[in-house]
């Protein structure tokens, strides 16, 4: 049975619907940050409004993370993450006929309630399809969809808002608007019509190839040091569960990624909804200059994730790896504070490399938390503590943006909470520690198998 066959008939059949979401998950969520440039002034909105309407996207983004994991393992990744995108696309649009900053407010809310489940439950997904071996490459090639909707999104956010401008009556950001979230109901159509639920349900995988696929997946997990938590329900196919695992929020590794990437979130909220703005402070006037501009540090962080996801994979090791890129971001967001207007548009490209690496570095290592029901919480748990960062990055820079009349100490602040991230991922305990003794620590090196 070749294996690798097997693998890429997965990555071929599975992960354009994968990316395709992901895709309009971070379009339909930062492409506010370029109607911003003639909405804010439509609506009478301020930095410290727009930077709190931001961070309200992350109260509801944090209040249906567990609950949302939960359905999925209930319902099935097929029906819910469905649901969740054609909810989604609906608000999304709806965003385009605001009045002020409380519809903002409300919406942006909304959005997030919306938004919450997608990346833990495809993370879960992912999991019950991969083996631990291919793991980060299929949450790289799916991750980067994000740094993807940041590359063309803004050209083509841009290019909406000017070519739109006037059709139907609507201002071009409005349009722009409503034409970035209908495709998402759509795609929502596809996942309940054609995603496969697991390896079992796939017609295009032959008997042989599914048993061999569960064999892998049985052997990868038997290697990692998750369990899944007492009382779940695995997903056929998976090894059965210890009984007597700790809970997942009992786990010190929980809340250790929690905060390691709440603290990256500021970073990557930072840039995603503030880069148009502060290309604008550094004196680009137009905006398809503007979304040429804000098209590069994205598509750096693209060749990032590619490139060190791989590395990662190759030597078998995550934290260094995470530690090391997010360390780069750090450095790029400190020098860009200090420098002229083009070298701190070259470091921001430095630190968008660095800091959109990690994101799939980051859940490729968080797929370790347990199996089953106690991985969906885990994940869904970590990613509901994790956005701390976007609930208070927004804001936080909005206000130091109006207090300070610039960018540069909101630049330096971010840089901080990378280095702090950076720190986190270095001293990350990867063994979950055994009840009433000290971690377990690996009797080999550190290497995951090599298939």
């Amino acid at each position: 049975m070749d294996d690798e066959g097997v693998m890429r008939r997965l990555f071929r059949r599975l992960l354009p619907f994968l990316f395709a979401a992901m895709f309009f998950n971070y379009l339909d969520r930062i492409n506010i940050a370029f109607a911003a440039l003639h909405m804010n002034a439509a609506l009478g909105l301020g930095p410290a409004v727009f930077g709190l309407g931001g961070s309200i996207f992350f109260a509801g983004y944090m209040v249906l993370q567990v609950p949302s994991n939960l359905l999925l393992h209930r319902l099935g990744a097929r029906v819910w993450l469905g649901t969740l995108l054609i909810a989604w696309g609906a608000i999304a649009a709806a965003t385009a006929f605001v009045r002020g900053a409380h519809g903002f407010y409300l919406l942006r809310f909304a959005l997030g309630l919306a938004e919450a489940g997608y990346l833990p439950g495809v993370a879960v997904y992912v999991a019950r399809w991969f083996p631990e071996s291919h793991r980060a490459r299929a949450v790289a090639r799916y991750i980067i969809a994000g740094q993807v909707a940041a590359v063309v999104g803004g050209p083509v956010s841009a290019a909406l808002m000017e070519g739109l401008d006037g059709v139907a009556g609507c201002a071009g950001w409005q349009a722009m608007l409503i034409a970035e979230g209908v495709p998402v109901i759509l795609l929502g159509l596809a996942f309940w019509a054609f995603l496969p639920e697991r390896p079992e349900t796939a017609p295009w995988l032959t008997a042989a190839e599914k048993a061999r696929l569960l064999a892998l997946l049985r052997e990868g997990e038997a290697e990692t040091d998750g369990e899944a938590g007492a009382g779940s329900t695995p997903w056929r196919g998976a090894p059965a569960p210890r009984r007597g695992a700790p809970a997942p929020w009992r786990d010190l590794r929980v809340g250790w990624l929690a905060l390691l990437f709440g603290s990256a979130l500021v970073g990557v909220y930072g840039l995603l909804l503030w880069l148009p703005q502060i290309l604008r402070a550094m004196g680009v006037e137009r905006d398809l200059v503007i979304g040429g501009l804000s098209a590069l540090p994205p598509l750096i962080g693209v060749g990032g994730s590619l490139l060190v996801g791989a590395s990662s994979d190759r030597h078998g090791e995550r934290r260094r790896h995470l530690a090391l890129v997010y360390l780069l971001a750090a450095l790029g967001f400190a020098g860009s504070a200090l420098a002229p207007p083009v070298g701190a548009y070259l470091l921001i490209c430095l630190a968008s490399f660095g800091l959109n690496a990690g994101n799939a570095l980051f859940w490729s290592l968080a797929t370790r938390l347990g199996r089953g029901r106690a991985q969906a919480v885990a994940i869904a748990l970590v990613n509901t503590l994790a956005q701390f960062g976007g609930l208070i990055g927004p804001a936080m820079i909005g206000w130091v943006r109006e207090a300070s009349g610039g960018f540069a100490a909101a630049l330096a602040l971010i840089a901080a909470f990378l280095a702090a991230a950076a720190l986190l991922a270095w001293f990350f305990p990867e063994h979950r520690p055994e009840r009433g003794g000290p971690a377990r620590a690996p009797s080999a090196p550190e290497v995951l198998p090599r298939r």
